[in-house]
């Protein structure tokens, strides 16, 4: 085992490369203007893709300032919950009579006995 083990470094804990001959690339500063009045400003490369919007801290929506156009939006899908699904294959009479279907059969496993509706 200790031919296996690093002597005099921890694991993890310390990179042993150096920052000699590391160029880092040219960077630029872009502002983002929040609509509550906030000013993020962020070092972005000068290759890269800056995007039109950035989140601000408290939550809003900051725009690139000076962005020009608008960033595309893609229309907002409505979430389809469980119960949209179950209304479009099941009417609500037909939900009531299966509803009413599966408790006489929970009753009658029970052993309670069941109760006729009076209409």
């Amino acid at each position: 085992m200790a031919e296996r083990s690093l002597r005099g470094s921890r694991l993890g804990a310390l990179s042993m490369e150096t920052d000699q001959n590391v160029v880092p690339s040219e960077r630029r500063i872009t502002t983002y203007l929040c609509p509550n009045g906030h000013s993020i400003e962020l070092p972005f490369s000068v290759e890269a893709d800056v995007p039109a919007t950035w989140e601000c801290r408290c939550g809003a929506e900051a725009k690139l300032q000076g962005g020009g156009a608008e960033p595309d939006t893609k229309p907002v899908k409505h979430v389809r919950t469980h119960w949209d699904m179950l209304l479009e294959r099941r009417s609500i009479p037909e939900l009531e009579e299966l509803l009413e279907e599966r408790l006489t059969l929970l009753r009658a496993s029970r052993g309670e006995k069941t109760k006729k509706k009076t209409a």
